[in-house]
């Protein structure tokens, strides 16, 4: 490593931190962090943990899907991560007959094991700093120069480092582009469904209890890793076989207790710990509550239609699942930042950066220069979220817009025919699969209040152009929402997407004017086109100029509080973390404990219920105590749930909750509520990680499973 390098990590590892705050990058443990984890109860070595010449923790520790993290728990490939991280691969895998979502799936054997052919895993294999080839080649480029500089320099890096390995390569910013970390992974495309549970047990409390501690969900589901003969990567084939991991995580039934060392592997996705009170304020007045009042509607028309019929139910779970989990997260964010004063505290420590960069011209205008772009984006952000979140909530209309590749491809002048055939066939394959996922009487009911709701909310001079002109011509007053249900139902009737005739019919003979006249595409064309053409612009040069704000305001920071621990925001690069199993007091006359139990569940059970419900195996099973080896001793009762003081965030679903030894105790699935400004800021107080207890998880697949060949692949530690 080089000296300046070298330096600049002895800095990030000297003092200061608070509580068990840090989501630390395992390859670059300080001294003092590590020194700390041993202090609280870590009995493993350094390369014990991370290595790259021998087998280490880090080797189990995957990237699941595209935004979750597992876990390999056997010398068979075989791996454990959330129910809902395995949500859509167990949905997708399901029919109205064989309704594994509902009912649970637990393969017998390998021969019944269900290809996931969405899925894929990636296994990290080392990574390198390229901070030194990065800057030399950026220098003092800012703005779009930085930007094109960048991507160009991280192509090369990464060509050069995977050439002729097969494996994967990303660079990932630091500190806010003050470092640069090269990634290469190796991606595993045959995975396998091997169990999860009835989603009564797998989602037990639904959206009532998400992010709410007691919690009594059993948020786990199982897959395998497969590849050819030799070990490598494969696409799916009858003839691959369990992968051979380098390292497979060992699992213990000893459960926890009070102040219990607990260390989280995983994949964080993002946090903005380093936001200024400038982004803390539009997030807390803009941002969030439009967010959540948009998916409100969604959530309120999907349920109305989920409710009714398992069929609906089953297409719509997935989307449902994924919009209500952060529907309540920003709802909480909003109320934690607001209840502990985050911005006043960010505009504190601000007061004190701006006394210190008095006479330092590289830092001297930097809160002044964040107050200019925000003053010049914020008019336009709420147009932004309501675009995205509102207009393209819509599925039709997400669909519709994505059509404009079409209308490009039939415009331009001098477009290929065989560009054209190809854009197509690409419409063609999306809108099948839109269909297959599209249930029109709750969509016909989203794009009415979304079509009203950005009437009422966004400035009429943001309005596309003459379009509520003309739906008041045609539908009436646009204060009446009777005019939006009858402008939908007519874009529902009249457009060619739902008319597999008419479709045909323009696949076969294309033409801009029957797009472009096509009512939905009308409609979602004309507000994505005026957000592109006017605001898209203003948005990205906020971005632009905000980005190297962020540097340089860092930069200052750490120059300033040079014996600060920093640590990198989290970016969906493998972070560890670590904490101490422990109770906590959320409000004056409340104590909550360190774990909950069955007995928990069986209070909350409500029969029939869309929460609360539980299979009748499982009620009979407890009325009997048959809890076998998984029961805990000191409750006679089963162990659900536990809580630590975790530093984790989105990214980090399914992470394994490993204790001093390295042995599985549990599975990371939530936060809790008293602590959901932690993508801002870390509450030392109050932080908790909610996580299945492993016991629970192995009791689910032996006991309620009856899937004993699973729990025999397993290495278990009594």
């Amino acid at each position: 490593m080089k000296r300046g390098l070298l330096i600049f990590f002895l800095l990030l590892t000297i003092q200061w931190a608070r509580a068990d705050e840090g989501m630390w990058l395992p390859y670059l443990l300080g001294q003092q962090v590590y020194n700390d984890m041993v202090k609280k109860g870590l009995k493993l070595t350094k390369e014990q943990l991370y290595s790259i010449n021998k087998a280490s923790v880090k080797d189990a520790i995957i990237i699941f899907g595209g935004g979750c993290t597992g876990e390999i728990v056997s010398n068979q490939g075989l791996i454990f991560t959330n129910h809902h991280c395995g949500y859509d691969a167990i949905a997708s895998a399901s029919s109205v007959t064989h309704n594994y979502l509902k009912n649970g799936f637990y393969a017998q054997n390998m021969q019944q094991e269900i290809p996931a052919a969405k899925l894929s895993v990636q296994f990290l294999v080392k990574v390198e700093d390229v901070t030194k080839q990065v800057t030399d080649t950026l220098q003092d480029l800012t703005g779009q120069e930085r930007v094109q500089a960048q991507q160009q320099v991280f192509a090369q890096i990464i060509a050069k480092a995977t050439e002729g390995t097969g494996y994967e390569g990303r660079i990932l910013p630091m500190f806010k582009g003050n470092q640069y970390l090269l990634f290469i992974y190796e991606r595993y495309k045959d995975i396998r469904l091997v169990a999860a549970p009835p989603e009564s047990v797998g989602k037990f409390g639904g959206d009532t209890d998400n992010w709410e501690w007691p919690r009594h969900t059993g948020d786990f589901s199982v897959f395998r890793v497969y590849a050819d003969k030799n070990g490598k990567p494969a696409e799916y084939a009858a003839s691959n076989v369990p992968l051979k991991p380098k390292y497979f995580l060992p699992i213990s039934l000893k459960g926890v207790k009070e102040n219990d060392y607990a260390m989280i592997f995983g994949y964080p996705g993002g946090t903005n710990r380093y936001e200024t009170s400038f982004g803390v304020k539009l997030k807390e007045e803009v941002e969030n509550p439009a967010i959540v009042s948009l998916r409100d509607i969604r959530l309120k028309f999907m349920f109305e239609r989920m409710k009714k019929d398992p069929a609906i139910k089953l297409k719509l779970s997935s989307s449902y699942a994924r919009i209500a989990n952060y529907w309540k997260f920003f709802d909480g964010e909003t109320k934690q930042l607001l209840k502990y004063k985050v911005l006043e505290e960010k505009q504190e420590h601000e007061a004190t950066f701006e006394k210190w960069a008095q006479g330092k011209p590289a830092y001297q205008s930097v809160l002044k220069d964040y107050a200019q772009i925000y003053k010049e984006w914020s008019p336009y952000t709420k147009h932004r979220i309501y675009i995205h979140e509102g207009i393209l909530g819509s599925p039709l209309a997400a669909f519709a817009a994505s059509l404009q590749a079409v209308e490009k491809a039939l415009t331009q002048s001098g477009t290929a025919p065989d560009a054209i055939r190809k854009s197509l066939e690409a419409a063609d394959k999306a809108r099948n699969a839109f269909l297959a996922e599209e249930d029109k009487p709750s969509d016909q009911k989203i794009l009415a209040a979304i079509c009203r709701r950005f009437y009422t909310d966004i400035p009429p001079a943001q309005h596309p152009i003459g379009f509520y002109d003309a739906v008041k011509a045609k539908f009436g007053n646009l204060d009446d929402d009777n005019t939006y249900r009858l402008w939908s139902a007519a874009i529902m009737n009249g457009t060619i997407i739902f008319k597999d005739e008419k479709w045909k019919e323009f696949m076969a003979h294309p033409d801009a004017v029957t797009l472009q006249t096509d009512p939905a595409f009308a409609f979602a064309s004309n507000f994505t086109k005026n957000y592109a053409g006017k605001y898209l612009p203003l948005y990205n040069q906020f971005l632009l100029n905000n980005n190297d704000l962020d540097r340089i305001y860092l930069k200052g920071l750490m120059e300033m509080e040079p014996a600060k621990k920093w640590y990198p925001d989290a970016n969906f690069s493998m972070r560890l973390s670590y904490g101490q199993v422990k109770s906590y007091s959320p409000r004056d006359g409340m104590d909550y404990d360190y774990v909950c139990t069955m007995k928990g569940v069986m209070e909350k059970y409500q029969p029939g219920d869309y929460e609360f419900d539980l299979p009748e195996k499982y009620i009979e099973l407890y009325k009997k105590k048959d809890f076998g080896q998984y029961k805990d001793i000191k409750r006679n009762d089963l162990v659900v749930c536990f809580i630590t003081t975790n530093d984790i965030t989105g990214g980090n679903s399914g992470s394994p909750v490993l204790n001093g030894n390295g042995e599985l105790i549990g599975l990371a699935f939530d936060g809790n509520y008293e602590a959901l400004s932690h993508k801002i800021q870390f509450d030392q107080a109050y932080n908790r990680t909610i996580c299945v207890d492993i016991r629970y998880v192995l009791w689910c697949i032996d006991k309620l499973g009856g899937a004993s060949n699973i729990i025999n692949e397993l290495k278990i530690i009594k």
